[in-house]
């Protein structure tokens, strides 16, 4: 269990980029994905025209209509279910034996947002008054540019893929570099079920393409997943439009664990929370904060559960934490966790128990790390790697305290058995979701949302329809 976690590192396994192409490269062995080009601007101009015009159309199809050619999209993409898996393994190194569940909630989003859409937008019609009728419609926004980051590729697109087009607006998709064969399947799958070309439209670009969208007056919304410093680049380049945007961006998601807890089935949730994906999560359990009555059988649980996952080639079924999606990032992640085992922390787990890690990055042994405080990176920042820092605390004061202590605000995970005491605590807690004896979880019916440098705006859920569309009142009075 030494302090430092320091090997060589090649950069084989991260992506080839020049002003025109990009090369992504597996993390699972460092095998190219196949060059392609960045569109050109004039071909984005002429994509974002028709875009424009298939918005008239396709804003005009009937709702039902609208409902059915995306069912059969999504029924498109489940058909592919086994290949999908094998693709995304490859592209982003999550286990094959995770990656089919993506396809399932693909699935159970896209159609669970569908059956919500239906309901919202249908209108309301508001109570009679003698003389009049009196609507309230949704009307669709035009062009909605959505921007995708690699680590959930089918469900962060879906969350407003989806209920974009479902509204009766048309979809610009711009997907991460690391994973294009995603983008490349959705379209594919689009065209299967008769969703027109000029309605759903997928790009490689640049960054500084990717500003021009943003700037451009045919884009109507904006919807972006990624870092903060991305979203930041996003609001720099809409600035001066009155453009909608929505941000889902980075996370230190906390864990409490209650005096009170089922302390075994705490740590193991907590593990999971924080390794599954390689912890490549916006969700992921960044620190856990366990009250000192529990804190040493919780450390002791924890420990175990974290020996029992297994470090290797995710095309295997038995590996259960794949590669890092590049040689940088898993770099990083080494660097943050030695500057808090040189700050005094203490890492739990022999590397010994994880063989793989010899292989070099991006394959990275989880580390569980004790002895911490909020001075360190490890627990003010997002780590965004398989590394779970645990502290003692004395009290749900002092636990409030160190979680809200953070720039910010996703999720919470509290574990313990009286409901009261996390409902009181959820109302102090300043998250977008706060979870009690579960973490990491997405429920489409409930709003997904971040506070503070987490994000601004809404998917998923009946609300997630609020941002693509706009209120319209019909105020008709009778003839007669």
């Amino acid at each position: 269990m030494g302090r430092c976690l320091t090997r060589s590192r090649s950069t084989s396994h991260d992506e080839r980029v020049t002003s025109t192409t990009f090369t992504p490269v597996s993390p699972v062995d460092g095998s190219s994905l196949g060059t392609r080009a960045f569109a050109r601007s004039d071909e984005a101009d002429a994509a974002i025209d028709r875009l424009v015009r298939g918005f008239v159309e396709w804003s005009r199809f009937p709702l039902d209509e609208r409902a059915r050619r995306l069912e059969a999209m999504v029924d498109a993409v489940v058909g592919k279910r086994s290949e999908l898996a094998a693709e995304l393994t490859m592209q982003m190194g999550r286990p094959l034996a995770h990656s089919p569940s993506e396809i399932d909630g693909f699935a159970n989003r896209a159609r669970t947002m569908l059956a919500l859409g239906r309901e919202v937008l249908s209108g309301v019609s508001l109570p009679p008054k003698p003389g009049f009728e009196r609507r309230i419609e949704r009307a669709p926004l035009g062009v909605v540019l959505v921007l995708s980051p690699w680590n959930y590729p089918y469900l962060t697109a879906v969350n407003v893929l989806v209920p974009a087009l479902l509204a009766g607006n048309t979809v610009l998709l711009k997907h991460s570099e690391q994973t294009p064969l995603v983008a490349e399947r959705l379209v594919a799958a689009a065209r299967s079920a008769e969703i027109p070309e000029d309605v759903f439209v997928s790009l490689d670009a640049t960054n500084e393409e990717v500003a021009r969208w943003v700037a451009d007056p045919r884009i109507a919304f904006v919807a972006f997943t990624g870092s903060v410093e991305g979203g930041r680049a996003i609001s720099r380049a809409a600035a001066g439009r009155f453009v909608g945007t929505a941000f889902e961006l980075g996370g230190n998601d906390a864990a409490y664990v209650f005096d009170d807890a089922d302390v075994e089935a705490a740590a193991e949730m907590v593990v999971e929370g924080a390794l599954f994906n390689a912890g490549q999560s916006c969700c992921a359990i960044e620190r856990a904060y366990v009250h000192e009555r529990v804190y040493d059988a919780f450390v002791e649980a924890a420990v175990a559960a974290a020996r029992r996952w297994t470090l290797g080639d995710p095309r295997d079924p038995a590996t259960t934490l794949g590669p890092m999606v590049r040689v940088s990032n898993a770099a990083r992640v080494e660097h943050v966790v030695n500057q808090a085992l040189a700050a005094g922390a203490r890492g739990l787990l022999d590397r010994r128990d994880f063989p793989e890690h010899a292989r070099g990055l991006p394959y990275l042994a989880p580390s569980l790390l004790v002895d911490v405080d909020e001075s360190m990176e490890v627990m003010r920042e997002e780590t965004f790697g398989p590394v779970l820092p645990i502290a003692k605390v004395r009290s749900d004061e002092e636990a409030v305290a160190r979680i809200e202590a953070s720039r910010y605000g996703l999720t919470a995970a509290l574990f313990g058995k009286d409901v009261e005491r996390a409902s009181r605590l959820a109302r102090e807690l300043e998250v977008g979701t706060v979870y009690l004896n579960r973490c990491g979880a997405l429920d489409p019916e409930l709003p997904w949302v971040g506070v503070k440098d987490s994000g601004r705006g809404v998917t998923l859920s009946r609300l997630g329809f609020d941002a693509l569309t706009r209120p319209k009142s019909l105020h008709f009075r009778l003839p007669g």
